[in-house]
């Protein structure tokens, strides 16, 4: 096995896809979570 392989297996090509679509979920996640801060401050402010 003479190709190097990171503790996870994956390889440098795999890792940079699997880092791509998982920052797109995360950005998502923020995204619709300061939405939803911002639509309960318009409901009821909390200071």
């Amino acid at each position: 096995m003479a190709d190097k392989s990171s503790i996870s297996g994956l390889t440098d090509a795999e890792a940079e896809e699997f880092h791509r679509y998982y920052m797109q979920g995360f950005i998502g996640f923020v995204a619709v979570a300061v939405v939803a801060h911002v639509l309960v401050y318009a409901w009821r402010p909390w200071f």
